[in-house]
């Protein structure tokens, strides 16, 4: 799926290192397109206050659509 910038999706797998878990919900803020290689996304996700917990370049296989 190709995400805009600034939209919302749902981070599929845990990433315990960096704080973050299946279901956390994350904003597009970078697209990267590599020839041959899968599109990856520069996500970052807050907590409830609004503070960025991390940022993270993730694939595109890593996240889907709130929509779904």
């Amino acid at each position: 799926m190709d995400y805009e910038l600034y939209s919302d999706v749902i981070l599929l797998g845990d990433i315990p290192e960096a704080g973050l878990y299946a279901g956390d919900i994350g904003t597009v803020v970078e697209k990267h397109n590599v020839a041959e290689l899968e599109t990856g996304y520069s996500v970052e996700f807050f907590d409830m206050l609004g503070n960025t917990v991390a940022v993270m370049t993730l694939p595109e296989s890593s996240l889907r659509s709130p929509n779904k």
